[in-house]
């Protein structure tokens, strides 16, 4: 894999990581939603990340540096996926990268308030409002924060590598 492959990684972790921000940040915009158009309150939604491309060990493999699965500690089931760090949703799958699988909803129980004069409020004063936890919520949102913040420090410093390696060349 060259510079340009990991680049293509860290951009398909910085889409995943982006997607995953605005999802958290429908879910909290969305707290106090109790009705939708397809009725109820709104639902809690999870984005899932997947492997892209093959993964990293296929990647090591066909560029000849990792042959037959060995060379690093057990391979690739050694926790060498990176699919906890984001992807792309469209376009060639990057080897060693991730992408979004897709966007589920969360079918928990609604949260029933007493509120009686709440437009929305059954014939004994409850209202139903998503199962959406705000403390929840923000630990999602620092993570995708986070892993967006390391992929973009990455590049930076891909970057340079790439900078340093023209110097070379002059």
């Amino acid at each position: 894999m060259n510079l340009f492959g990991v680049m293509d990684v860290t951009g398909s972790a910085l889409k995943a990581e982006r997607v995953r921000a605005e999802v958290v940040a429908s879910n909290m915009a969305n707290a106090e939603t109790t009705r939708t158009a397809t009725g109820g309150p709104y639902q809690r939604q999870h984005v899932v990340f997947q492997q892209a491309g093959g993964g990293f060990a296929d990647a090591m493999q066909s560029q000849g540096i990792l042959a037959g699965g060995s060379g690093f500690a057990g391979g690739a089931s050694a926790g060498m996926s990176f699919a906890s760090f984001g992807g792309g949703l469209s376009g060639e799958a990057t080897p060693g990268g991730v992408e979004v699988a897709g966007v589920v909803t969360d079918h928990s129980a609604p949260v029933e308030r007493y509120d009686p004069g709440h437009p929305d409020a059954d014939a004994d004063g409850f209202v139903a409002y998503p199962d959406i936890n705000p403390l929840t919520e923000m630990v999602d949102l620092m993570g995708a924060t986070r892993a967006y913040g390391m992929n973009a420090s990455a590049l930076q410093a891909e970057k340079g590598m790439l900078t340093a390696s023209l110097e070379i060349l002059k």
